[in-house]
């Protein structure tokens, strides 16, 4: 990787090594909890952010962005150990996508995100990384609800 790429990698690392002190917190138990009303389940809120990171992955390898992947395992939220290892599974292929791009490509491939609006590699990360975020505030608003401890990263870098 070269070094702009190295310095967005660092940024997405970081926030999934978060994602997954977050899983290291919780139980499968935990992830059958929603907060009443019409929220998703914490497992389910998980499962939508690894079907988000999906739709990133594809658009690095297809210049294309479509949010219409569901993971066809619908069990996948309510077992910490087999969100890890998707979510990891992911963030290794999102890594290894990286890999293969230029300095050249990181601003000045387009990728497509609807409407006919395309934004280059190195928005769409940004953009990605705003996605980890919000899901971040979201879940913190999940475990503060359940009365749990933010993981050290989280109450660090999110609050």
């Amino acid at each position: 990787m070269h070094e702009s790429m190295e310095q967005r990698w660092s940024w997405i690392d970081g926030s999934h090594g978060m994602r997954t002190g977050l899983l290291d917190a919780v139980s499968d138990s935990d992830l059958a909890f929603s907060p009443g009303g019409q929220a998703m389940t914490l497992g389910e809120l998980c499962k939508e952010m690894g079907e988000i990171e999906y739709a990133y992955v594809q658009s690095l390898k297809t210049l294309k962005t479509d949010f219409s992947y569901r993971h066809p395992d619908p069990d996948v939220c309510s077992s910490v150990e087999n969100l890890k290892k998707w979510l990891e599974k992911l963030d290794g292929e999102m890594k290894t996508v990286l890999e293969d791009f230029s300095e050249d490509d990181l601003n000045n491939k387009l990728i497509g995100r609807g409407s006919g609006y395309e934004m280059p590699i190195a928005t769409q990360l940004d953009v990605y990384l705003q996605a980890l975020l919000i899901f971040f505030g979201k879940a913190t608003i999940y475990l503060r609800v359940m009365e749990k401890p933010l993981p050290p990263a989280i109450a660090d870098w999110i609050g």
